[in-house]
């Protein structure tokens, strides 16, 4: 079998832009491939986090994945900083890569306008470090949005530059670029992509928001003054409330438009806010369920870890025998 790895970011609480995004095509994935899913952690200290709500949201993160219906009897399911490797081979990396690669990441471009000189050197190397998760596992298949292709590039160009000094080490690994799954966007800002970091918490729904909140978020959703529900790029907040609503139900977009035809906009938040409902319960239920039993969870992640430590030693070791190490 193939192997695919991803991996999410626990910085935050998990938005449906996350699950839908995500999460739910895993579940797709992991009957077919051999499959290393990641809590990366060591990410997610590029920017400052509090100690304790990192350790809460590490263990939420995994009750999600499991809830969502990933199982752990068949996926690696472990956290990153539990693998030492990954940060041993981030810095063996760190040296094959030119600053002219890296500074021209579209994502450091964008933060480091905002931070100036303050701007951490995490966030400069952070994409070393992701094409070193990749790399270690001999990675065939890495799922990626639009916002992520440039990152899986330099994973590319940096394991052919090692296998040309050192001959063939690392696997080049491709995109996985789901047919079904769609990209989430804001809801307040609909030509912007969801994220859990937005100051604005109405521009996202969180995986957990419960009934109340999820209604608020879609009837307070940005549309349009046209009047009508089209599949169209002049109506990004309804495009949007559509694909939410395709996720769902996998009905295709145009037949989701007819189904709406001569119908207004609250009918169309109306139902998008009854289905992410139903589709969010039974995965809040079991995250509560999971969240009570942390000795369950503990040991899920350890054996992911012993798995998933297994695994990489092999691909290190290799790297380090080629450069000369002793």
């Amino acid at each position: 079998m193939k192997n695919i790895f991803s991996g999410i970011q626990p910085s935050g609480d998990l938005t449906i832009g996350n699950y839908f995004g995500a999460i739910k095509n895993w579940i797709k994935l992991q009957s077919e491939y051999n499959c290393f899913f990641c809590i990366v952690d060591l990410h997610a200290i590029t920017v400052r986090q509090e100690p304790k709500r990192l350790r809460e949201k590490i263990l939420e993160t995994l009750a999600i994945y499991i809830a969502s219906g990933i199982d752990p009897n068949k996926n690696t399911l472990f956290i990153q900083s539990h693998v030492p490797f990954h940060s041993e081979l981030s810095w063996i990396l760190n040296c094959f890569t030119y600053m002219g690669e890296t500074s021209r990441m579209t994502q450091y471009k964008e933060k480091s306008l905002k931070s100036g000189e303050s701007i951490s050197v995490g966030l400069f190397t952070y994409p070393i470090l992701m094409a070193a998760d990749i790399l270690l596992y001999n990675t065939d298949l890495v799922p990626v949005g639009s916002d992520q292709k440039q990152h899986l590039e330099l994973a590319r160009d940096l394991a052919e530059r090692f296998n040309n000094i050192y001959s063939d080490t690392f696997k080049i690994p491709d995109p996985y670029i789901s047919s079904t799954s769609s990209r989430i966007m804001n809801l307040q800002s609909p030509d912007k992509k969801m994220s859990k970091s937005d100051e604005n918490e109405n521009s996202y729904i969180k995986i957990l928001d419960d009934e109340n909140i999820i209604r608020k978020k879609i009837s307070r959703s940005v549309t349009d003054s046209i009047g009508s529900i089209n599949y169209s790029d002049d109506q990004l907040g309804i495009k949007n409330l559509i694909n939410i609503f395709s996720s769902i139900t996998g009905e295709d977009t145009y037949d989701i438009v007819a189904r709406f035809k001569n119908k207004g906009y609250g009918d169309l938040k109306n139902e998008v806010s009854n289905l992410l409902i139903d589709e969010l319960s039974t995965i809040q239920k079991r995250v509560k369920e999971l969240m009570d039993n942390k000795d369950y969870l503990e040991k899920i992640y350890k054996d992911g870890a012993e798995k998933a430590i297994e695994a990489s030693y092999r691909m290190l070791r290799k790297v380090k025998k080629k450069i000369g190490f002793i």
